[in-house]
């Protein structure tokens, strides 16, 4: 009986154990098949943060292609023939304006101390100081003001009237130029829409001879001759901004000649 019940245990204590040495046996293989999952979980996560990276660096590498390069390549698959027309009329009216701005900022004078200076000329020399301070100074409202003094000999009226005359040449010295930017504001646009025009008819051509409407074809086609219009387009917007501040500094000038005048026949009245 003892040695059934001595048996009984040790059978007993062998399954515990074994349940026990199982038990710990699966609580291993399931810590290492947990580690592997999360290495490989890890690695794809690597591997998907390189994808990503890539994709960046893709894209940088992308914006990094210079809007240069891009305006580039866009001209010449709009083709050199309306491109090039459209390209000569942004070139022409950039240098016109340019060489504008640089007439009409050394045309711009301070008004205010010329008058100060034609003054204190006038009360300390007489009309040939003040004539001889009007022609060291650059500038349309000195050039006036030159020829009013010359004139002052004459009466006011005389040199009133010679103000005005002399101040339309001037007008026309400082708008000159305005007409060509302004026709090529008109023309830019004219003829990306005529280069539109061109081919859309070529590609309808092409559909014609191909026999068949082809996605592709008509794309390209249309494409093409979209590209045109936008770079017409383009040109125009560029070259109106610098026409409207042409003309908003041929105001302020034209502003400040017609004040200067005044100014001068007050002085030249008051002097007399």
């Amino acid at each position: 009986m003892k040695m059934k019940n001595l048996f009984t245990l040790i059978t007993l204590f062998s399954f515990l154990v074994f349940l026990n040495n199982n038990a710990f046996s699966q609580s291993s293989d399931s810590i290492v098949t947990e580690s592997t999952e999360m290495e490989s979980a890890e690695n794809l996560n690597e591997e998907e943060v390189s994808e990503v990276e890539n994709v960046m660096s893709e894209v940088e590498s992308a914006e990094a292609a210079s809007f240069h390069q891009i305006i580039k390549q866009k001209f010449i698959e709009g083709g050199p023939g309306f491109m090039g027309i459209v390209l000569l009329c942004l070139i022409l009216g950039l240098a016109l304006a340019i060489e504008r701005i640089i007439y009409l900022n050394m045309a711009t004078t301070d008004t205010d101390k010329l008058l100060n200076d034609v003054e204190s000329a006038m009360n300390n020399g007489g009309v040939d100081a003040a004539k001889e301070v009007c022609r060291n100074t650059k500038g349309p409202v000195a050039s006036i003001f030159y020829q009013g003094l010359d004139r002052s000999d004459e009466g006011v009226d005389m040199v009133e009237k010679s103000i005005i005359a002399y101040g339309s040449v001037q007008m026309g010295l400082l708008e000159k130029g305005l007409s060509w930017i302004s026709l090529f504001i008109a023309l830019a646009p004219m003829l990306g829409f005529m280069g539109t025009v061109i081919g859309m008819i070529g590609a309808f051509d092409a559909i014609e001879a191909a026999g068949d409407i082809s996605p592709s074809l008509v794309a390209g086609g249309i494409k093409v001759a979209l590209l045109t219009t936008v770079f017409g387009l383009i040109v125009a917007m560029i070259l109106q901004i610098f026409y409207n501040y042409l003309i908003a500094k041929v105001d302020s000038i034209t502003n400040s000649m017609e004040d200067a005048s005044i100014s001068l026949i007050d002085l030249l009245v008051k002097n007399k």
